[in-house]
């Protein structure tokens, strides 16, 4: 499911709360957060894809969220060779993306990151829907920064306060004191393991 460009299928998901506060996941064994995203598999539709992936990654089901929107076209990123396997190095250039935008109408005890064998992250919290982007990998910021601009249309509220960078003068996730802990899920207990194409996905 590489396009003649070089770009892999993907769906990418901001989850927001009552508050519109965004669901961040922690990489398993790493400092890094980000949204829940993962590659379309033959057959399936952006939307399709999304609806697993969620299930996949936060055991979320589709009654426990409603749709407010989507991105209009593919976002593209760009994956460093190091990250790539090697296997795919003489044709995968990266990731295009179509971002869906969820309201939670569930409880957060609904969050499940267990779901799958192989979990994608180890904890979890709500966080402001303007925060920096610093603790996302570099190189999907800037995607990262085009799915949340986009999307903030559908969130009148967030929408007035968009910043212009993906900077906006902050400089870390740090916990939000205005947050109960239990916002936070307890770690996994997962074996390390080497990296998937998932993984880079």
């Amino acid at each position: 499911m590489i396009d003649r460009d070089g770009y892999r299928p993907n769906v990418g998901i901001i989850l927001a709360n009552s508050r519109n506060l965004v669901f961040w996941g922690k990489r398993i064994r790493e400092h890094a957060w980000q949204f829940p995203q993962g590659g379309i598999k033959a057959g399936e539709s952006p939307e399709q894809a999304m609806f697993r992936e969620l299930g996949e990654e936060i055991g979320l089901n589709p009654e426990h969220v409603r749709i407010l929107g989507r991105t209009r076209d593919w976002l593209r990123y760009d994956v460093p060779s190091t990250w790539v396997r090697r296997d795919w190095r003489a044709n995968y250039r990266g990731q295009k993306q179509i971002w869906y935008l969820l309201r939670m109408v569930g409880r957060d005890c609904d969050v499940c990151l267990r779901r799958c064998d192989k979990p994608e992250f180890d904890a979890w919290r709500w966080s402001q829907y303007w925060i920096p982007l610093d603790n996302v990998v570099e190189f999907k910021r800037e995607v990262y920064f085009q799915a949340l601009s986009e999307l903030s249309r559908y969130l009148p509220a967030v929408a007035a306060v968009r910043p212009c960078t993906p900077g906006a003068g902050l400089e870390s996730l740090p916990p939000d004191p205005e947050l109960p802990a239990t916002d936070s899920a307890s770690p996994v207990n997962d074996p390390a393991s080497p990296a998937t194409d998932k993984d880079l996905a």
